[in-house]
């Protein structure tokens, strides 16, 4: 009998060895070495996690709220770093979405069947 965890943990040790993942390592990297975009980062993430908080709890996010998630967000993207590091991501992502599609590829086609 095949253990689905042990192909998912192998899975997971090759995604650490693509490019991808490496690539967004040394950004992270990169932005933790720099103290301002570090920082600025932070900031950027507390403003996210503050709103989405808020999303979650159905309460109403005011547009002064909004204004200063704007523009914490212009700036983490201008620093040349957390930029970079976005990007990565990013790409990332785009392998985790297709792996995501090939997983559910089973699901999908016993409800094809209807």
């Amino acid at each position: 009998m095949i253990n689905i965890y042990n192909e998912i943990n192998a899975l997971e040790a090759t995604f650490r060895t693509t490019p991808e993942f490496e690539e967004l390592k040394e950004a992270v990297t990169a932005v933790k070495q720099d103290e301002e975009a570090l920082n600025l980062f932070k900031s950027f993430r507390k403003v996210q996690i503050d709103l989405q908080k808020k999303q979650l709890t159905g309460e109403d996010i005011l547009e002064d709220e909004l204004v200063y998630a704007q523009k914490t967000a212009q700036l983490a993207q201008q620093n040349a770093k957390i930029s970079a590091m976005l990007e990565a991501e990013m790409k990332l992502s785009k392998i985790i979405e297709e792996v995501n599609r090939i997983l559910i590829k089973p699901i999908q086609a016993l409800y094809e069947e209807f």
